[in-house]
C-alpha cells in the first residue's frame, strides 16, 4: 500500500495498491491490482483481478451491474482475474 487510503477493509497478501487510490469497506483477495486513482467501495475483488488507473467500483451501481455481480444489499463481486477499465 504506497500512500493509498485503506478504510474498513480486509487486504489479503501479494495485493499492491498505488497512491491516491481510497478502498473502503472492502474484501481484497490475494494477487489483486490496484492502480492509483482508483476508487473501490462494498467490493470483493477475487484472485488476480487488476483495477487500472482511475477505474471505479461500487460508485455506480447501474454502471458495475452491466459489468459485475451486484448483491441486493449492493456489495459488487468482481471475479477472479477481471481487468476492470476505467
Amino acid at each position: 500500500i504506497a500512500g493509498a487510503r485503506v478504510e474498513r477493509s480486509v487486504v489479503s497478501f501479494d495485493v499492491q495498491i498505488s497512491p491516491s487510490s481510497l478502498i473502503q469497506g472492502s474484501v481484497v483477495m490475494p494477487s489483486v491490482r490496484i492502480g492509483s486513482n482508483a476508487i473501490i467501495r462494498n467490493a470483493i475483488l477475487d484472485k488476480n483481478v487488476i483495477v487500472e488507473p482511475g477505474a471505479e467500483i461500487g460508485i455506480d451501481h447501474e454502471r458495475d451491474r452491466e459489468r459485475f455481480t451486484v448483491s441486493a444489499n449492493g456489495i459488487v463481486v468482481v471475479g477472479k482475474g477481471t481487468i476492470v477499465t476505467p
